[in-house]
């Protein structure tokens, strides 16, 4: 009751605070003198359009030189070089347009400003400006779409011919759970109506399709170095994006479905450390992390660099936390850990679930 009665005398007084101004207005409009610009008020304000084009090419020099370093490096997976080049390429004549443009729009302003005994001269058409203008953007549009739609079928190539990894990425509010095909690299039938969290059963796995006693359900992803993955991906909940900035990957997870995408990892976790960007990101997120725990602040331990898997979908208040360690490995090393793991057929022996 009291919110509510806070909340009508605050309208009241609103409504009272406009009405006054409606008033002081009224009463000054005898009093109004002309407000027809001027020369000089056009001079200024031409003056003004110049100094806010400095403005604009002055921030956006500074923003290069100063934001460039947080960029994420060179892209680890097969994919990412020609995903990162048509981005360059469609930043690059979007910047150029938008000089050549920004710079007519304010020079113009200046130049055509307003003048006592001056007039406008009106086109009423210009069958080549309008050609120009229309044509180029039409070519350069075309040529992007083109491009990017080559770029896309590449990306998404879905197949089997190359002896994939198969992966699935399972999402909820809010942490990831992966599960590998086992053996013979068939994940087994899943559904959300059928997990059992005391029989170790959290993915929902058919128990009765024999494909998935040897599928292996982990929190944390490793993937072999030069191998094609395959991934499917299913969320338990809502709406989730499985999305991984160093392999230049994204993909929804939606309920009720699954979705695909793939790619073949090209940089070890230990060799993208060794990257002079990573090594300079590194360092001066330590800096700050070192200034931090000098002032006694929580979470301030030195970072290592890893890769990683997070959620591109805000899917609630710990969407933000929503994420998993990627380690890509030899394939030594990989062979080594997977043969580590315990199978879905031996945890639900056991009736240990994975934690």
């Amino acid at each position: 009751m009291i919110t509510v009665l806070t909340i009508t005398v605050l309208v009241l007084i609103a409504i009272a605070i406009w009405q006054m101004t409606k008033i002081f207005e009224l009463s000054q409009l005898r009093a109004a003198k002309n407000e027809t610009a001027t020369d000089n008020d056009n001079k200024v304000n031409g003056y003004l359009m110049f100094a806010f084009l400095v403005f604009i090419y002055g921030i956006t020099i500074f923003s290069f030189y100063k934001y460039t370093k947080v960029l994420l490096p060179e892209s680890a997976s097969a994919h990412g070089a020609e995903y990162d080049s048509l981005m360059f390429v469609s930043m690059l004549i979007i910047f150029f347009v938008q000089t050549i443009t920004q710079f007519l729009l304010h020079y113009f302003a200046y130049k055509y400003r307003g003048e006592k005994g001056k007039k406008a001269l009106f086109y009423a058409d210009n069958h080549k400006l309008e050609f120009i203008w229309t044509i180029i953007p039409v070519i350069v549009l075309a040529g992007l779409i083109l491009w990017g739609l080559y770029t896309w079928t590449n990306i998404m190539d879905i197949n089997d011919e190359d002896d994939p990894l198969v992966v699935e990425l399972y999402a909820q509010q809010f942490n990831w759970t992966a599960r590998y095909a086992g053996d013979d690299n068939v994940l087994g039938e899943a559904n959300v109506r059928m997990i059992d969290i005391d029989n170790a059963n959290i993915l929902g796995l058919d128990e009765s399709d024999p494909n998935g006693a040897d599928d292996i359900i982990v929190k944390e992803l490793h993937l072999p170095v030069g191998r094609k993955v395959n991934f499917h991906m299913r969320s338990q909940d809502v709406l989730h994006s499985a999305y991984m900035p160093h392999f230049r990957a994204q993909m929804n997870c939606v309920p009720g479905m699954i979705t695909q995408f793939s790619f073949t990892p090209i940089k070890t976790t230990a060799e993208m450390r060794q990257d002079p960007d990573v090594i300079d990101k590194v360092k001066r997120a330590n800096k700050i992390r070192a200034a931090k725990a000098a002032a006694g602040e929580p979470n301030s331990d030195p970072w290592e660099y890893d890769y990683i898997l997070l959620c591109n979908k805000i899917c609630g208040k710990s969407h933000y936390n929503m994420q998993m360690k990627i380690i890509v490995e030899t394939q030594e090393e990989y062979d080594k850990w997977i043969a580590s793991q315990k199978t879905f057929g031996g945890e639900a022996a056991t009736g240990v679930a994975v934690k």
